[in-house]
């Protein structure tokens, strides 16, 4: 390639150990694996074998950016985090995504991305100043709350810098640790920010004062007014005497302020809430502002789950907006018109369950110190909380001693939890810290994770008792998301089956960035024959190849896919780069990407159909909130179908020799054909 557009060519290759610093070009994986988790795929591939685990120097960070990173096109300011999870339950490959302005930042620098390996001798951060890359001293740093860290690095090298940092949590390995930028944007999935604490690396900072050059700068604009909400839309705060979130609607003595915000470096849709002048502990004037979104809200309340209507998963040409729009309240009215507005806008109440009444003070204090701390706020609020609530209303956990009263909706008590959990303080402070999935299997998971709560109620049923365990787990350590039951639980099993099928040949939960979207035809299409047809494994495979697309170009987790507009990710990545690709070009890339990451494991961890079915069963056991069980007799025929379509093998799982060098992927069949790894 003559010349890069969109890219910045240049790879930093930082050995914790060494201290050496080297360059890999972005030549040698673009533009065949795109950018973002693609080519974390492809070096992962390459240089982490079998048996390596989280924690081990010969674990990688591996942060990457996309072409579209730094370039003002429209949702382009995401980036990925690769590498060995912690959190994931057994260990294994996996990736975060995460917002905010640190990757533009570092293309501005002339790093497309980073290639982290080794273990610090010392507590360091590394500092990026344009082509400079020093490992320096981290000692004042280190105990550090994330907030303090990025305003520490910016007393120390300029208010321009921006950071990626960690807290407490992942100074102490917990397995929930995160990785924290601005504008509260977090990598929460993986544990990454252990991974970090585990090489001694508190922080990467950057000051960058080049630019990025996208192929056509005119396209770029188009496409700004093309997506999102209208330019210049008026953003003041609101002042209202209610908190109003999902499922939720309660009086606040002092009120509510909030402003809308952005998460990264080329939004133009301002999702998030900001919170003004709520309650804080960690700050010695006792306020502060809080970003807030997707969980957050449910640690101020949680006795309903919350709604859903088909028209945010499923859409129709009248009727077609974007989640985000729909979070950020620019939402056009719906078109009553149409004749599928009574399915799209036909409203499932969330089931009953009865965890914690409103409050909004405590609330804003756990998701300041998940925040402060660094902890994954997913298994925080939505996994161990609602442990620990059906748990002590079921008699389960009168053994354990907590130093304190068990009680998810005391301020008190969760404040005293997360301290001993994040400081590994005790034998339960240090199981906890192990994340939810050990600590359930350490203490007993038929009694302790399997125990059938009796409190929760379908409203869609009216009223009637559902059983449900009282740990949401779902699959490789992560809880349950937009699976028909737990959090996010009351969608229609046209929207959680393909869910599964995406959940099973993952390794965490796929949905904070796959977001499932299709259109009401696949709704109609899909209730005719569930298992046996092929609508759900087809909507199943559409969306994850174009949440690889999005994670490789990069684009927003909420704009996209959008299904009236198939050709979005080839515009975005030609604005950026300049290459033109077709759909059906950009869908092979995906596939690619899909079964690179499918081959790693495969080799590296086993991965078999037996597994991973076994896996997703246990959850999708129990009724969803329409009273529906996963028919287990259908499920492998729907599996059956889904690995035909992908080109696996029904027996194994494992892609055929055929489909990996149809990708390009010659190389990835011969080496697992070396070790029986390839289908006969």
């Amino acid at each position: 390639m003559e010349k890069l557009y969109g890219y910045v060519g240049k790879i930093a290759r930082i050995n914790l150990t060494s201290g050496e610093v080297s360059i890999i070009p972005t030549s040698n994986y673009v533009p065949k694996y795109i950018g973002g988790r693609g080519i974390c795929n492809k070096i992962f591939w390459d240089e982490v074998g079998p048996g390596v685990k989280a924690f081990d120097p010969e674990n990688k960070i591996i942060f990457m950016t996309g072409p579209t990173t730094g370039t003002g096109i429209p949702t382009g300011g995401r980036t990925v985090i690769a590498g060995v999870s912690p959190q994931c339950y057994p260990e294994q490959y996996t990736w975060s995504g995460i917002g905010g302005w640190f990757g533009a930042e570092l293309k501005y620098a002339g790093y497309d991305g980073l290639v982290i390996e080794g273990k610090a001798p010392e507590r360091s951060y590394i500092w990026i100043n344009d082509d400079k890359i020093s490992i320096l001293p981290a000692d004042e740093l280190w105990g550090l709350y994330t907030y303090e860290t990025q305003l520490k690095l910016e007393e120390i090298h300029g208010k321009d810098v921006k950071s990626l940092v960690i807290g407490p949590a992942g100074e102490n390995l917990v397995r929930m640790a995160v990785v924290a930028s601005a504008n509260e944007t977090a990598a929460s999935k993986g544990g990454f920010g252990a991974v970090f604490g585990s090489k001694n690396l508190k922080a990467i900072t950057v000051r960058g004062t080049g630019t990025v050059q996208p192929a056509d700068v005119e396209a770029v604009l188009r496409l700004r007014h093309k997506m999102g909400k209208p330019l210049y839309y008026t953003n003041p705060v609101k002042i209202s005497k209610t908190f109003e979130g999902p499922g939720m609607n309660f009086p606040v003595e002092e009120g509510v302020k909030e402003i809308r915000t952005c998460c990264s470096h080329g939004c133009n849709q301002h999702c998030p809430r900001l919170f003004l002048d709520v309650k804080s502990v960690t700050q010695k004037s006792g306020r502060i502002n809080q970003v807030s979104k997707c969980v957050g809200p449910f640690a101020i309340e949680w006795v309903n789950d919350c709604g859903w209507v088909p028209a945010q998963t499923f859409a129709s040409e009248k009727n077609n907006n974007p989640a985000c729009l729909m979070m950020s309240g620019a939402v056009v009215p719906p078109d009553l018109t149409d004749p599928a507005a009574p399915e799209l806008f036909d409203f499932h109440p969330g089931d009953t369950y009865n965890l914690w009444e409103p409050d909004y003070d405590r609330g804003m204090v756990i998701n300041e110190l998940c925040s402060q701390y660094g902890l994954n706020k997913w298994d925080i609020i939505i996994w161990l909380m609602p442990w620990l609530a059906m748990g002590k209303k079921e008699g389960v956990l009168d053994d354990l001693d907590l130093g304190m009263e068990i009680d998810p909706s005391s301020e008190e008590f969760m404040k005293h939890l997360l301290d001993m959990i994040v400081y590994r303080k005790g034998y339960y402070g240090n199981l906890f810290a192990e994340g939810m999935a050990r600590a359930i299997r350490e203490l007993g998971k038929e009694k302790y994770g399997d125990t059938i709560y009796q409190g929760r109620f379908s409203k869609r049923l009216n009223g009637q008792r559902l059983d449900i365990p009282i740990s949401f787990e779902a699959a490789w350590g992560y809880s349950a998301h937009w699976n028909g039951r737990g959090y996010q639980g009351s969608i229609d099993i046209t929207a959680w089956l393909p869910i599964l099928l995406e959940l099973m040949t993952s390794s965490r939960d796929p949905q904070p960035n796959t977001h499932h979207h299709d259109t009401i035809d696949y709704m109609r299409e899909a209730r005719k024959d569930l298992y046996h047809g092929l609508a759900v494994p087809k909507s199943a495979i559409m969306n994850e190849n174009k949440a690889e697309l999005k994670e490789a170009i990069t684009s927003c987790d909420w704009q996209l896919p959008d299904v009236y507009w198939p050709t979005a990710e080839a515009e975005l990545f030609e604005a950026a780069t300049g290459i033109k690709m077709s759909e059906e070009e950009m869908i092979t890339a995906a596939e690619r990407l899909k079964n690179l990451f499918r081959a790693i494991l495969i080799r590296n961890y086993g991965r078999t159909r037996e597994m991973e079915v076994n896996e997703v069963l246990p959850l999708h056991s129990y009724p969803d909130a329409d009273g529906n069980v996963l028919d287990k007799k259908g499920f492998q025929v729907l599996v059956d179908n889904y690995y035909k379509l992908r080109g696996w093998d029904v027996k194994t799982g494992w892609p055929t020799r055929e489909t990996y060098e149809r990708l390009g992927l010659k190389e990835v069949a011969d080496e697992l054909e070396a070790i029986g790894k390839l289908p006969d």
